[in-house]
């Protein structure tokens, strides 16, 4: 076979042009664009007082002193499991949600949807609906076409730099880097990040749109795992519809099916495929093709549902007749079941976590060079470093304890003697030499080892914290 006839892997895209279409459908996808693009852009904007030592803004990723905080969550670093759980429930819902409903993130709640969306929805306001922007499309680029594109394309980089500016407003007080940025005194990277978001929302959501979803995006290719034929999902009822309106069987005289080929389901498609040609990579379950079809069915006196959320497994029964089964029985099976066991379970875990961790964090490092030293009057000494956390909305002073079987005394480097209390500021650490005496006699100083626990206490609250160590001694 010749260069010439190897088939491309990529085909040329044709341009979409989704047309306007009311319905249930439609109004959940309007509802839902306007929630979640409410959070996004709001959020960074909402106030939460944690005290005078910290910031008051209720959704910060503060990278500089690398925490996290959400509300009355603080996350610190050494916390990065309950991130890691997050994005574990985040997949497991993915995985219940395709298995149950389909494609139903893609097609209501995906960012790329949602921005796709926005970005029609303003094409639309701009140059008319489908007929008026294929005629658009089609025709010469006169004065008329240049204004529509130019101002077009103007909103789409509008909503490009505040996608970029609402994304940085995450990552430092909002309102102190909004003043900055119209001031022209921000950082850099701030106008940098702007830059990059704005441009890539501009080409993803007003360019590239359904491509992303096609070429980009590797979920289209993983869902075909997580579904099953009783996943909901949409589909055309082959066996109602067909055949159609202007098909060579009704030309030959065959009763014509309920589908007129009006191409309402294609015309209205944000993916610009064919819900009748099957069940295909490309749909992302969105129902706008049924909403269209609805319509129809109501305009010609049929019953709706001609393209409609159902399962495979009802096809057979609905063929010959019967009543397909009851949505909740296929939703409810073993499978979802199983994804919400384990998505509940790590839910709860990283709730209980939450709830039991300690606002004290310490880690005892023993100094090993050398491994203890003897003093004057034959009294034997470990030093530990001990690094204290801070997790509370004020200083606090902490005393360090040590308890141990034999007789030990503890001392703080800097500190007079006697004196084992120190104090850490709000939301710092800090690390302290602490040294831990074994008397000459005691039989802590001739054992090889001997057992000791460090006991942080708080003395504001009475909240503990301890770590398990050992004290060296000069064995025989």
């Amino acid at each position: 076979m010749s260069s010439s006839e190897t088939p491309s892997l990529y085909a040329a895209r044709e341009p979409v042009f989704p047309r306007k279409v009311k319905g249930k459908f439609r109004s959940m996808k309007w509802l839902i664009m306007l929630v979640t693009l409410g959070i996004y852009y709001l959020t960074p904007l909402i106030r939460w007082d944690r005290g005078p030592a910290l910031p008051d803004q209720a959704v910060l990723i503060d990278l500089a002193n690398r925490r996290f905080f959400f509300f009355f969550i603080e996350i610190w670093p050494h916390e990065f499991y309950f991130i890691a759980g997050l994005l574990i429930m985040a997949g497991l819902g993915l995985f219940l949600f395709t298995s149950a409903l389909g494609r139903v993130w893609c097609g209501y709640a995906c960012p790329q949807t949602v921005w796709t969306d926005l970005f029609i929805a303003t094409e639309r306001w701009i140059e008319g609906d489908r007929n008026a922007r294929v005629r658009l499309w089609k025709s010469k680029w006169d004065i008329r076409k240049w204004r529509l594109r130019l101002t077009k394309w103007f909103v789409w980089i509008l909503i490009g730099v505040a996608t970029g500016g609402a994304w940085v407003f995450y990552f430092t007080d909002a309102p102190t880097l909004a003043v900055d940025l119209v001031r022209g005194t921000a950082h850099p990277v701030a106008y940098t990040t702007m830059a990059i978001l704005g441009l890539t929302t501009f080409f993803f959501g007003g360019i590239a749109r359904e491509q992303v979803c096609i070429y980009a995006c590797p979920w289209p290719r993983i869902q075909a795992a997580m579904m099953d034929e009783d996943t909901i999902t949409i589909g055309y009822r082959e066996w109602r519809g067909e055949p159609r309106k202007h098909s060579e069987a009704v030309k030959s005289g065959e009763p014509m099916g309920d589908c007129i080929d009006c191409m309402a389901c294609v015309n209205v498609c944000p993916m610009g495929i064919d819900i009748r040609d099957g069940q295909q990579m490309e749909c992302i379950t969105c129902g706008l093709c049924i909403d269209a079809c609805d319509d129809i069915m109501a305009k010609t006196g049929k019953p709706r549902g001609l393209v409609d959320y159902f399962a495979l497994k009802d096809e057979p029964v609905e063929r010959a007749g019967g009543v397909h089964m009851p949505i909740w029985k296929h939703i409810f099976r073993p499978r979802t079941m199983l994804y919400t066991g384990l998505w509940a379970l790590v839910g709860v875990g990283l709730i209980v976590a939450l709830l039991m961790r300690s606002s004290i964090d310490m880690t005892v490092a023993p100094v090993r060079n050398p491994q203890f030293v003897t003093l004057s009057d034959g009294s034997i000494r470990n030093a530990y470093d001990i690094r204290l956390r801070n997790m509370y909305g004020d200083d606090r002073a902490f005393e360090i304890t040590a308890m141990s079987e034999a007789d030990l005394r503890v001392e703080i480097e800097g500190e007079d003697s006697g004196d084992t209390t120190v104090t850490v500021p709000v939301d710092e650490t800090r690390l302290v030499r602490v040294y831990v005496m074994a008397a000459r006699d005691a039989p802590a100083s001739s054992a090889e080892s001997t057992d000791l626990r460090f006991w942080v206490t708080d003395l504001e609250s009475g909240d503990q914290s301890h770590q398990d160590t050992i004290f060296n001694g000069k064995a025989n």
